[in-house]
């Protein structure tokens, strides 16, 4: 079976390390981008399974970044965790924010625990090819 490698996108260094750590100790491949730009280029130099996404980033938005990367046909299938700090009832309009966004799905920081994004991980990867 082929490690999983994941596309973190986390501004904060700290809990980027902490769930690089985390990732990296159940056995997946992680690389770490602060900005949208930075994972726009790894995608462009890495195999990446599933992403895991904090809305609020530097240089794009979260938003801008969704809709850059899946604009590119190679990158469409790829399954995205939103994970961030916005609250989800704050950016529901009259769609469904996952479905607008092309997200797998989404989880409120605050109230996520480093088991649960583990385990939303791990369930997505069980859908994903490696």
């Amino acid at each position: 079976m082929n490690t999983l490698n994941i596309l973190l996108i986390e501004p904060d260094r700290l809990l980027g390390s902490i769930y690089v750590s985390t990732l990296e100790n159940a056995g997946y491949c992680v690389v770490h981008c602060l900005t949208a730009d930075t994972a726009i280029s790894a995608l462009d130099a890495e195999r990446v399974d599933i992403v895991i996404l904090e809305l609020q980033i530097a240089l794009h938005n979260g938003v801008e970044f969704l809709y850059e990367m899946r604009s590119y046909d190679e990158w469409q299938h790829i399954p995205i965790i939103m994970h961030t700090i916005i609250d989800e009832r704050r950016l529901l309009h009259s769609v469904d924010l996952k479905k607008q966004l092309y997200a797998t799905t989404y989880l409120y920081k605050p109230e996520t625990t480093l088991q649960q994004l583990l385990n939303t991980v791990r369930s997505v990867s069980v859908q994903t090819p490696a």
